[in-house]
């Protein structure tokens, strides 16, 4: 009886000291909070993590904790945001991989300072060449500006009708802000510009990446000269972030961000540097997503005069306060952590990629990404999913049915929407515009519904290019092999971007250097685009010898682009 009273007596005593504890980790971020106002007011000033020194982030991490949760009472709360655009693919291609990034761990603190200070004197030097090189450029020796000042990028469209506008200003769809669940605008380029509240306000006044979705058409994601981008592309590197979620789906990490003027973009950070090459034993669907890549098909797409791909620029965003800060996602920030470098790092959630061994580190916390324009809301605009006809067999050891039947395009040619319209021609572009980056992850496309099977395809989800700039994936042009066509006005742009005074490879780096990131890609990855630029004009030569010029390219060009053609070929 002794003996069971001593036990309950021990039993209470554990209890009380378990509640004693409880009670002080309860209070132990009020008191870190009260010791951070002290010294704040004391130094005249908090400031963000960054500017701390190595040595300091780890004592700086709980007061700005404290600091976050004053800042966001009852934070943390569950991410509220409206119907975002997806870009994610279908689920049954999230497949398992292995990954083979690999986080690299410095040595002591000072040597890392010296480190830092070397890799900043770099990329000035760098950024000051990629300067010098864009300043020559704008005084006269543009190539750039001369190919789009070439009669093939100047054709018009047939005339726009209601049906071939993606939004219709005077119907009764409007484009509130209360949309959005704000009451104003906040565009940071027109302060002078206000938002009549009668819905009268003027296109020019609404924010770039509005007046970049009521531009969309049927045959065009963007007209080619319109002044809406390059404003855009500013948006996307100098706008504040005001939100982050992480983005459901998909085997990698990305980030939802959202900006001041209730613009959006998807966020792909940088998961290993520009020199890193895919290992040739690697699968496909093993590779890493890269950020470099995103950037540098917008570029490509638009060289190509396509203008199918969502705008991308590339961002360098300060990890604590443009992304820790600022979430209001849990789990998101539940993942941040200090490394034993002193670097802020953080790797979220997703499929396969997302665990400490792979997480995102900063330098301190300062990372690369690429920022995408969103496409419009899902709820406005509806947009249809189409399974890629030489989609790949996303399997180690089993093959697609295109890979082992020569004849597949002809069961392709038969069945609808490929039997009619451009639907074809449209993949045949994609093709060569995958080819031309070395992307092998083609499985899904998408275009919007309102237009039907008579519309263009939207090139979205291009982060496995660019993986290997010392092998060309022949497999990537099995369709235009098999197919044997093409548009008349991608075959002469092809011809055109091979000839010595345009060069595709000098094209893509006057172009690259207008992104802050710049340079983009590495040397080697511009002289392969030139290399399977060749490739690809030899296939279509080939189908040229093989069943003649009328039954392989495809008249799409009015009589001007025609007459430019028949000068063109004059010669041969």
């Amino acid at each position: 009886m002794i003996l069971f009273r001593k036990f309950r007596v021990l039993i209470l005593m554990v209890f009380l000291v378990a509640c004693t504890m409880h009670i002080m980790i309860d209070l132990l971020p009020k008191l870190e909070k009260r010791a951070a106002g002290s010294s704040s007011s004391a130094g005249g000033g908090g400031g963000c993590s960054c500017a701390h020194t190595p040595g300091e982030e780890p004592r700086s991490w709980a007061k700005q904790r404290a600091r976050a949760a004053a800042a966001e009472p009852g934070w943390p709360n569950k991410h509220s945001l409206r119907l975002l655009q997806d870009f994610s693919n279908e689920p049954n291609s999230n497949l398992t991989s292995y990954s083979r990034e690999k986080v690299t761990e410095r040595g002591e603190s000072e040597k890392r300072v010296r480190q830092l200070q070397l890799g900043s004197e770099k990329r000035g030097l760098m950024r000051d060449t990629a300067s010098g090189q864009k300043q020559r450029a704008v005084q006269g020796s543009s190539r750039l500006k001369a190919l789009y000042e070439n009669p093939l990028y100047g054709t018009d469209l047939p005339h726009l009708t209601e049906d071939d506008t993606l939004f219709n200003l005077n119907a009764d769809i409007r484009f509130y802000p209360k949309a959005a669940g704000q009451q104003e605008w906040h565009n940071e380029g027109n302060v002078n510009d206000e938002y009549s509240p009668a819905g009268e306000a003027s296109a020019e006044s609404y924010p770039n990446w509005l007046r970049f979705h009521i531009g969309i058409n049927r045959y065009e994601l963007y007209s080619r000269h319109t002044p809406v981008i390059g404003a855009l592309l500013k948006d996307l590197v100098s706008q504040r972030i005001t939100s982050v979620a992480m983005k459901s789906g998909g085997t990698q990490l990305k980030l939802i961000m959202s900006f001041q003027n209730y613009g959006q973009a998807l966020f792909k950070p940088m998961k290993q540097t520009r020199e890193q090459e895919t290992p040739p034993d690697f699968f496909y669907f093993s590779d890493f997503e890269r950020h470099n890549a995103e950037i540098a098909a917008f570029h490509l797409d638009r060289i190509l005069d396509f203008r199918r791909v969502p705008p991308v620029a590339g961002r360098l965003v300060n990890m604590t306060r443009e992304i820790r800060d600022v979430t209001r996602d849990k789990k998101l920030w539940r993942t941040f952590f200090v490394s034993p470098a002193n670097n802020i790092c953080f790797y979220g959630e997703c499929s396969y990629y997302c665990s400490t061994e792979h997480a995102l580190c900063g330098k301190p916390d300062q990372i690369e990404g690429s920022l995408a324009a969103f496409l419009p809301d899902l709820a406005l605009a509806k947009r249809k999913t189409w399974r890629n006809p030489w989609r790949r067999s996303y399997h180690k050891r089993k093959k697609a049915e295109w890979e082992v039947d020569p004849d597949y395009c002809d069961e392709v040619k038969q069945t609808p929407p490929y039997d009619q319209g451009t639907r074809l021609l449209d993949i045949m572009d994609m093709t060569i515009f995958d080819f031309l980056m070395g992307n092998m992850d083609r499985h899904h496309y998408e275009t919007f519904e309102k237009f039907g099977n008579e519309t263009f395809i939207i090139h979205l989800d291009n982060g496995r290019g660019f993986g290997k700039y010392s092998h060309d994936e022949m497999s990537i042009l099995v369709p235009l092999t098999q197919c044997c066509r093409v548009k008349r006005s991608t075959y002469l742009r092809l011809q055109l971007l091979a000839k010595e005074e345009f060069q595709l490879s000098s094209l893509m780096e006057e172009s690259l250097l207008q992104d802050q990131l710049a340079p983009v890609l590495i040397q080697p990855h511009l002289e392969a685009m030139d290399r399977r630029l060749r490739l690809v004009l030899k296939v279509l030569a080939d189908c040229v010898e093989k069943e003649g010029f009328s039954s392989v390219v495809e008249n799409d060009l009015n009589g001007q682009a025609s007459s430019h053609h028949h000068q063109a070929h004059g010669g041969r």
